[in-house]
């Protein structure tokens, strides 16, 4: 059994303990938003927060997790009113969409800790999230539209 928090709400499953965390989210708990990507925690199509931090949770074993917080896409906001939600629509972001979480995810992370950051903080801080479409200049804008109109 473990035990944790996922968007605001205290959850137990009955899950072995080896079981990565993308799985409990995507097959337990139905919360398909987080997706699979890799499965080595190499692309970001699986980036929850765990406490705060961007983490890659098909490599994130259920048991690491206990007693804490995690937040998926669907805990960003419910309705889709979150700045960077907002301007991901306005710059045409998505193509396919399937790594679009967990950019959101890693960029939420970003603007946690850096209200402003330089298009330099925004790129490093984004490098290792892969978009197989190659929408990169469009991730940036939509960091950058966050800070301006967030």
């Amino acid at each position: 059994m473990a035990a944790f928090t996922v968007n605001g709400q205290r959850k137990e499953v009955n899950v072995d303990g080896n079981t990565p965390l993308l799985w409990v989210l995507r097959e337990h708990l139905k919360l398909t938003g987080t997706k699979f990507g890799c499965g080595i925690a190499s692309c970001g199509a699986c980036t929850v927060h765990i406490d705060g931090k961007a983490t890659r949770s098909c490599a994130m074993p259920v048991s690491l997790v206990e007693g804490k917080s995690i937040t998926t896409i669907e805990g960003l906001s419910a309705d889709g009113s979150h700045p960077l939600q907002k301007a991901w629509i306005a710059e045409q972001v998505p193509q396919c969409g399937y790594c679009q979480s967990g950019q959101i995810m890693q960029a939420a992370e970003l603007l946690a800790s850096n209200k402003n950051p330089t298009r330099a903080q925004i790129v490093e801080h984004m490098d290792g999230n892969v978009c197989r479409c190659g929408t990169y200049l469009r991730i940036i804008s939509a960091i950058q539209r966050a800070v301006r109109e967030g």
